[in-house]
């Protein structure tokens, strides 16, 4: 893929070498079963990846609620990350997003009918789930960004990667950004290449085949990003991508860990974006309130200020936002499309699994082993 955007710091490979070490060993100890992976009687999926952040976790779990939601009783668990409270907590309507952090609050606004839970332990948070009075009637529940949590045995492991930062392209950490060496895929049942380009070639998709190698027992998917209608985030209203005009003046503000593909989407329609970039999960200051009002300020109007949903649910709060910025910001709404005709195939690989491993289905089971 694009070896620019790998960016891959030579001079920490020393460093990169012994955290290898670390964990390949914990990972041989739980191969070997001397580290041991709690098994549940409940389908259990897990959606996670190789590297730090970026690869679409979100929207992916969201695709997967959309699909299960109608036929099942559905939580989300995930870390919380950069949340302010501890333990296990489960969303309600009153939950604020530094109780449970951005990504499980914008899945709790989005689907009010699932159960989402936060818990750095996975273990705790599951049990909680199945056998508390207010959610003990759960029948699938997904992982949220435990595929190095080995403490849990999900029964369905859902492997993303960045279409422009395959995992055979990058390092360990701290010279790249892989949490465990590329051999990991190993534990993979489905492989999902994620923020495809719309324009792949027979070529370009037999080539991330070869070069990922999946084994037998893995199916490999690709996917890329739809976008909705923006909706305004200070009061109502929307608008079409393809409504940007292009003289248009654009302001795109993230905080997510890789902005890239959505900038080039956006390009199609403009050339006039000025990229205001944050870290992932950033908490929005008051110095960076005052730099996103002089950024649109500085810009020549017709001008507007697209968001991502991630973002927007520490933006709505926000205070000390210009009058200019308020009515200027919109959020983007980013849903998950696989390609390649092969959007049946991947539903009937997950609701097959969950069918198969439901509560319901182990209890006839063993009846008709008896």
């Amino acid at each position: 893929m694009d070896e620019d955007r790998v960016h891959i710091h030579r001079w920490l490979v020393p460093l990169s070498w012994l955290y290898g070490a670390g964990v390949t060993l914990r990972n041989t100890l739980f191969d070997m079963g001397v580290l041991s992976s709690q098994h549940y009687d409940i389908p259990i999926i897990d959606v996670g990846n190789l590297t730090v952040g970026g690869t679409g976790k979100t929207p992916h779990t969201e695709f997967l609620l959309h699909l299960l939601i109608p036929q099942y009783r559905v939580a989300v668990l995930s870390r919380g990350y950069r949340r302010k409270t501890r333990g296990y907590v489960l969303a309600t309507a009153e939950s604020t997003v530094e109780d449970i952090g951005d990504e499980p609050w914008q899945m709790r606004q989005k689907f009010p009918n699932a159960y989402v839970a936060v818990d750095s332990n996975r273990r705790r948070g599951i049990e909680r789930l199945c056998h508390d009075k207010a959610t003990c009637d759960v029948e699938v529940i997904l992982l949220d960004d435990a595929y190095q949590h080995r403490y849990v045995q999900p029964g369905l492991n859902i492997l993303l990667m960045d279409y422009h930062r395959l995992v055979t392209d990058d390092l360990l950490l701290p010279a790249g950004r892989l949490r465990e060496p590329k051999e990991g895929m190993a534990r993979a049942n489905i492989i999902v290449v994620t923020k495809c380009p719309l324009r792949m070639t027979p070529m370009d998709y037999g080539v991330v085949h070869r070069t990922l190698e999946p084994r037998p027992y893995q199916q490999l998917f690709f996917s890329t990003f739809r976008y909705g209608p923006m909706q305004k985030l200070f009061g109502k209203g929307q608008r079409l991508l393809s409504d940007i005009q292009p003289c248009e003046s654009v302001v795109l503000l993230t905080a997510i860990a890789r902005p890239q593909q959505m900038l080039q989407d956006l390009q199609q329609y403009t050339s006039h974006i000025t990229p205001l970039a944050f870290p992932d999960h950033h908490y929005f200051t008051p110095t960076d309130v005052s730099r996103i009002n002089r950024t649109l300020a500085a810009m020549p109007s017709p001008r507007l200020i697209i968001t991502t949903e991630k973002d927007a649910t520490r933006l709505h709060s926000l205070q000390g936002l210009s009058p200019e910025v308020r009515e200027a910001m919109y959020v983007l709404p980013v849903e998950v499309s696989i390609m390649r005709n092969e959007e049946s195939i991947f539903n009937k690989k997950i609701i097959g699994y969950v069918r198969k491993n439901s509560r319901n289905s182990i209890v006839a089971k063993g009846q008709d082993e008896e």
